[in-house]
């Protein structure tokens, strides 16, 4: 049989005291609903005791809610040694499970409280005492717990030895300064579990060295009870171990424990929070960053359609996201396809390879092109072959100083034929044109009259990669309209321009 792995979430608690973030009232209800209610973690950390009147408010306002749903007891606060104040608040703020913040090795309790080992435990007894007779659950924290058992695990078996006398649900051993590996979280919690059988232990991991995650992992090998957790690793200094990974990780790799956390909610909960706390996802951040469900190699889109030979066991789906295909350089047909099927769209052979030389070449030039440009590219480059190019434009300058006019020294070949003009207008386009029907002039051919200019992004597109523009022209006293892609505005309306004097060669 599996045993149960109590998950705890200590975002509003611990991810708090993230430098510079600061949850309000109604923002901490909102996610202990969302924790609670729809991740379905067993248990949430949602303040400090004594803090401010705004964390009063807070927890009083999730309380009453916890309160209406059944879950009172699944809202933890951490309290202090501080002769009942801590208890006092609790009241206040209609809380009824205390995670009691004390220390868990020699060296912080004689350098900072400066007592006995028996003065503590007294007055932890005492502290218990009263918080059973007020009907509150006593969890405690034995901080700084890693390095107690580093430097001085006399001390913390006598504090274990101590606690298995008192009446305490849980018993959290926080790695506080990050320090542990994965081989000394092992041993640690399985000589710890070994030797107090009955008692529970939930392991708290920091991420200082990176290890947060394997550190859980190794926890609950060694027989962990529970586990405390942060949505996107929030926490001081490098933060704590990761929700996402974490819960990923017991699911693929740990078959011998169950826990009730709907890993399809992880990515909605990772948003809302990086939203509040204004504070951005990497993009590369396992399970919820924005790329870490995007294939870029074509060689890789590729063997995804040859029997999926690029996914593992964390298929996007299990977190309520899509595989996507980038557009870049590193593109080929494959991660085209990929995306065209998406849009309902097919291409020829011949039309997929212009294509996907279009998109290499924006990919060249850094810059970053999505599904959404890709009607646009499709568009220019197979209306650029609709008409047999008689007319280049060569090359350009275009100037731009302030104080004096724009200009524009153009090269244009016309069925085999230079020419070059200089001109000056109102703006780079107009200085263009300018110059252009110069030449135009030069050869005696008219040019059509402007009629409308319009200028826009892909709709949809959530890129910078490209601008759309729409020219519309008159001649003859008919109307069309030629179009121009590119990175940069001018230049798309230059090769609208271009696209015009092809359509209208003789």
């Amino acid at each position: 049989m599996k045993r149960k792995l109590e998950i705890m979430d200590t975002t509003l608690r611990d991810g708090e005291q993230t430098s510079g973030v600061s949850f309000s009232a109604s923002e901490k209800l909102t996610l202990a609903k969302l924790l609670l209610d729809e991740l379905k973690v067993d248990r949430i950390e949602v303040a400090s005791a004594r803090v401010s009147e705004g964390e009063l408010a807070a927890v009083q306002q999730i309380t009453a809610w916890a309160k209406e749903k059944g879950y009172l007891d699944r809202i933890e606060v951490l309290t202090f040694v501080d002769g009942g104040v801590s208890l006092k608040w609790m009241e206040k703020a209609g809380a009824k499970s205390q995670n009691l913040l004390t220390k868990g090795s020699l060296n912080h309790l004689t350098h900072q409280l400066k007592k006995t080992p028996e003065k503590h435990f007294a007055e932890i007894a005492q502290l218990f005492k009263s918080a059973s007779e007020k009907k509150i659950i006593n969890n405690i924290y034995l901080e700084d717990w890693s390095n107690g058992m580093r430097n001085s695990p006399e001390y913390v078996f006598q504090f274990l030895d101590f606690l298995a006398t008192q009446p305490v649900k849980r018993i959290l051993l926080p790695d506080t300064l990050g320090i542990l590996t994965h081989t000394e979280t092992h041993e640690y919690i399985q000589k710890i579990v070994t030797r107090y059988p009955d008692l529970h232990f939930d392991f708290h991991g920091h991420n200082d060295y990176d290890l947060g995650v394997a550190n859980i992992m190794e926890a609950v090998k060694a027989g962990a009870h529970g586990l405390h957790l942060t949505v996107n690793g929030m926490g001081e200094r490098a933060g704590n171990a990761p929700m996402a990974s974490a819960i990923a990780v017991i699911n693929d790799f740990l078959e011998d424990v169950e826990i009730s956390v709907n890993e399809s909610s992880l990515y909605k909960v990772s948003k809302l929070v990086s939203a509040f706390t204004g504070f951005g996802i990497p993009p590369n951040k396992p399970i919820v960053g924005d790329n870490v469900f995007t294939q870029t190699a074509g060689i890789h889109a590729d063997g995804d359609n040859k029997k999926n030979l690029y996914f593992n066991n964390l298929l996007p789906e299990r977190f309520g996201r899509k595989r996507k295909y980038a557009l870049g350089k590193m593109s080929g047909k494959a991660n085209i396809e990929k995306n065209l099927q998406e849009l309902g769209l097919t291409l020829n052979e011949d039309e997929l390879k212009k294509v996907t030389a279009r998109i290499i070449e924006l990919g060249d030039k850094k810059e970053r092109v999505t599904k959404d440009d890709l009607p646009f590219i499709i568009s220019d480059v197979l209306d650029t072959d609709t008409h047999k190019q008689k007319v280049f434009v060569k090359s350009y300058v275009l100037t731009h100083a302030k104080g004096l006019m724009p200009s524009t020294t153009l090269s244009v070949e016309i069925q085999g034929k230079s020419f070059e003009a200089n001109a000056q207008g109102d703006g780079q386009y107009d200085a263009f044109m300018n110059a252009l029907r110069k030449i135009y002039d030069q050869k005696k051919l008219t040019l059509p009259k402007l009629v409308d200019y319009a200028v826009r992004i892909p709709p949809g597109s959530n890129s910078d990669a490209l601008c759309e523009t729409v020219i519309t022209w008159e001649m003859e006293g008919k109307e069309f309209t030629s179009r121009g892609l590119d990175s940069d505005q001018t230049v798309s309306a230059i090769k609208a321009t271009e696209k015009m004097l092809n359509i209208i060669a003789p």
